[in-house]
């Protein structure tokens, strides 16, 4: 089974010289793009790819809860983020039973 989800995490950018630099300052990621339009691009691929990695050695949970990210308890509504730079980030995850019993969620 595959389960796909998307974030949404803030993103600064910032002009040098021929490059424009992109990151997350929330998971500290940071990546490079010709144009804004490929940095933002490039940032959300290392971003996927970093939370994939954390999801896979089962330590996702640990990283989000060290990044300051909170568990929302059913029935409560998110807050509006604040208006700024923000990126969107498909997280696809592969789930198996064998995982799901060695890896379980604790948020």
């Amino acid at each position: 089974m595959e389960i796909v989800f998307n974030m949404k995490l803030p993103c600064k950018l910032q002009k040098r010289k021929n490059w424009v630099l992109a990151s997350c300052p929330v998971l500290d990621v940071t990546t490079q793009g010709e144009t804004e339009h490929k940095a933002k691009k490039n940032l959300s691929a290392a971003l996927s790819l970093f939370l994939i990695s954390c999801f896979e050695r089962g330590t996702l949970d640990d990283v989000l809860k060290d990044c300051g990210f909170k568990p929302v308890q059913p029935g409560n509504r998110l807050k509006q983020n604040k208006p700024g730079n923000f990126i969107n980030v498909p997280v696809p995850l592969s789930w198996t039973k064998t995982h799901a019993l060695h890896n379980q969620c604790h948020a």
